[in-house]
This record gives C-alpha cells, structure tokens and sequence, in this order.
C-alpha cells in the first residue's frame, strides 16, 4: 500500500485544515487507519484512528472534539478535518495503514511520507 498525505500547510490559531491521504496499490477497506504526528524534537505520537469499516474512531485526547477522521473505501481515502487549531498542533501529520491494534505506531505497516502543517499564534 502506497500512502500520499496532502493539505497540510501554514494557518493561523483558530483556523482549520483538511488533511487527505490517498491510498494505491492496494484497497483499503481490511486497514484500519491512522494519523500520527512528529513535532521537532519530539517522539511520533498518536492523534486519531478509524477501524477499516468505519464504524469506529479513536482520537487522542489532546484533539478530541476538535478533530475528526473518517474515510471512503469506495474512493481509498482518508481525511482529518482539523478545526479549531492550535500552534501546539504543529508537526509532520502522518498517514498510516495497519491490520492490528491501532495505538502503537509499532503495529502500523505502511506510512505516508507525512504533510507539514504549521499554526502560529
């Protein structure tokens, strides 16, 4: 599985951003999928997973309620709608794909080659 990450960029606080990953290769409908993020100087953390059906989602605490993932198997995409922005949001937002649990980036097989997005104050 091939995974692009696109729309990252430079926001103010308080905007929003919409990040798309596009998978190829391979569908993605048996992958659960996830967001993860590096700030500088920082480790990869996690920030939002969806099951392969859809049905579930799982986000980290620091974006609940400001965040949502989702995806269209039909169109082998995922999407992070980012609202309510904050600068400690600013990192390299991954895309990844993985057939196991979906908070350890260690379970994760594929990965994007990540979309910077940068929010100032």
């Amino acid at each position: 599985v091939q995974l692009v990450e696109s729309g990252g960029g430079s926001v103010q606080a308080g905007d929003s951003l919409r990040l798309s990953c596009a998978a190829s290769g391979r569908t993605i409908s048996a992958y659960n999928m996830g967001w993860f993020r590096q700030a500088p100087g920082n480790e990869r953390e996690f920030v939002a997973a969806i099951t392969s059906s859809g049905i579930n989602t799982y986000y980290a605490g620091s974006v609940k309620g400001r965040f949502t993932i989702s995806r269209d198997n039909a169109k082998n995409t995922v999407s992070l709608q980012m609202n309510s922005l904050k600068p400690e949001d600013t990192a390299v937002y991954y895309c990844a794909a993985t057939r196991r649990a979906i908070y350890s980036d260690i379970n994760y097989d594929y990965w994007g080659q990540g979309t910077q997005v940068t929010v100032s104050s």
